[in-house]
């Protein structure tokens, strides 16, 4: 059985495929491609998670701005992206309030899932992205990088 998530407008996607075991984390050298059209994949046969991120300027923004991987914990990665996804969606329950065309679709992010590290930090670093580059403000202080 496969979920979708998908995060449209900018178009981010996690397609999280339900398997046996969901509680393997992804290690931190999982390989990150770019593709001509600035698409940003995390894909490993082993593991029951990818993330697929296209946004003209985000891969470039991820190794010129982001902080490197490591920085943040796992769990303030998991904590922060819970709050982001939580107000992404109330965002997409209200087209008239906020720009259809940034919020299109929800995220079914599950906090009781183990996505692992590359996942979640991938997923922050969109948010932050996000939220700097379109001028939105989805919850707290915003850091610039």
């Amino acid at each position: 059985m496969k979920n979708f998530v998908y995060i449209i407008g900018i178009l981010f996607t996690i397609i999280a495929c339900s398997t046996s075991s969901k509680n393997k984390i992804a290690t931190t050298n999982t390989p990150i491609k770019a593709a001509v059209n600035d698409t940003v994949r995390i894909a490993n046969d082993s593991l029951e998670y990818e993330v697929i991120i296209i946004d003209n300027g985000f891969s470039f923004w991820l190794a010129s701005m982001a902080l490197p991987r490591n920085y943040y914990s796992l769990s303030y990665l998991e904590n922060k992206n819970q709050v982001y996804v939580t107000e992404w969606n109330n965002r997409v329950l209200q087209p008239q309030r906020y720009n259809p065309n940034l919020y299109e679709m929800t995220i079914d992010y599950q906090p009781h899932i183990r996505y692992g590290y590359e996942v979640n930090y991938l997923i922050y670093n969109y948010m932050i992205y996000f939220q700097n580059t379109y001028k939105q403000k989805l919850a707290g202080h915003v850091p610039s990088r």
